[in-house]
């Protein structure tokens, strides 16, 4: 889609973050950024496909909320839409699916890919 409309990506990777303490209705938990070498692999397995040759492309790594995060990226570098693919699972059915989320709130087009 990027190829033939011209466009360029920016591909996000949300790393993971664990929290430091354990909520026990005292004090919220506390957040820390865990380094996620998975950004850098991704960044080399990224710079080889052959299928991205043609378009030009950033990754950007963030920690935190994947939804906030996607729409944060998506607003800071005035994306024409946020492109996710489908959660299948338990977790997606407890939580609600990333897509799911994210064609509720944001504030761009989301294409969820299946």
């Amino acid at each position: 889609m990027a190829r033939r409309s011209g466009s360029g990506l920016i591909i996000v990777h949300v790393a993971n973050r664990l929290p430091t303490t354990v909520w026990a209705g005292c004090e919220p938990p506390v957040f820390v950024d865990v380094p996620d070498h998975r950004t850098e692999v991704l960044g080399l397995e990224l710079a080889c496909a052959d299928y991205l040759s043609e378009v030009p492309w950033i990754l950007v790594e963030r920690g935190g909320d994947i939804c906030h995060e996607l729409e944060e990226v998506g607003r800071e570098y005035a994306a024409d839409a946020i492109v996710v693919g489908s959660t299948h699972g338990l977790v997606g059915r407890i939580f609600g699916s990333v897509a799911g989320r994210l064609a509720r709130r944001a504030q761009r087009p989301v294409v969820v890919i299946p």
